[in-house]
């Protein structure tokens, strides 16, 4: 085995095992999207949302866009307090390699958003969500794309910061216009001609209206695909950066 995927185990079993420590931070990282499951789900069975699917196959794909979105974008808040204690700093002076400082931190995270995913699905199933179980794999495989992306991204900006001061007002100032331009609640088919224009121009709606398309089984329209490839755009500039970044700080 190589030396990076031997260190990757390493550094993801250690974030793991502080992952499954925290069992509050766990539940709290999904009980946002579930109270959009219980309060705002029940408010869109009766509408006509202009997809092929129904409320739950519009809702859910959309909530596991934000689960992936809201959890690895605030990634790099525990890098931070890491760097405050140190612990950056005697992993550098470590035979560790420095891309697996990325990639374990990233494997957490995806496994993490796997687990909180599933949950959030099975909820959505006792509401009545029925999606085929391919297409519900194939959202999985999505989203953990994007997660991966974001999270990189994430962590890039903790490595380049110096304080939870600085990180926080740039992440919520990005946040916020993308997760309303994506159209995780509701379709940006209905929004007005100028808003669905300008949502374009944001990748993760693609993604979004992939998850969706792959809830509702429909996979050879070219939806999926552009989703695939945007996420995989994404996943490709932001791994590049991330890796720059840690190297660079470890020289």
């Amino acid at each position: 085995m190589s030396p990076l995927l031997t260190d990757t185990g390493i550094l993801a079993g250690r974030y793991l095992r502080q992952t499954l420590a925290s069992r509050l931070g766990l539940l709290f990282g999904l009980l946002q999207p579930l109270l959009f499951l219980v309060f705002f789900g029940p408010l869109l069975q009766d509408l006509d949302l202009g997809g092929a699917g129904d409320s739950w196959q519009t809702l859910v794909p959309g909530l596991l866009v934000q689960l992936g979105l809201f959890s690895s974008a605030f990634a790099g808040f525990t890098l931070l307090i890491e760097k405050q204690h140190g612990v950056v700093e005697r992993m550098r002076v470590t035979p560790v390699s420095r891309l697996a400082l990325l990639l374990g931190r990233l494997v957490r995270d995806v496994l993490q958003l796997f687990a909180q995913s599933l949950l959030l699905v099975l909820a959505g199933v006792a509401f009545g969500l029925r999606a085929p179980v391919a297409g519900v794999a194939l959202g999985f495989l999505l989203v953990g794309v994007l997660a991966a992306s974001l999270a990189s991204l994430s962590y890039a900006l903790a490595m380049r910061v110096g304080s939870p001061q600085e990180f926080a007002p740039v992440v919520n100032s990005l946040n916020l216009p993308a997760m309303l331009l994506s159209g995780i609640l509701l379709p940006m088919s209905l929004a007005p001609a100028w808003l669905d224009t300008v949502s374009h121009f944001v990748p993760f709606r693609y993604v979004v209206d992939a998850v969706r398309h792959a809830f509702t089984g429909h996979y050879t329209d070219g939806t999926l695909a552009l989703g695939a490839l945007a996420a995989a755009a994404l996943a490709g500039f932001s791994l590049t950066l991330g890796t720059q970044v840690f190297r660079r700080a470890a020289a």
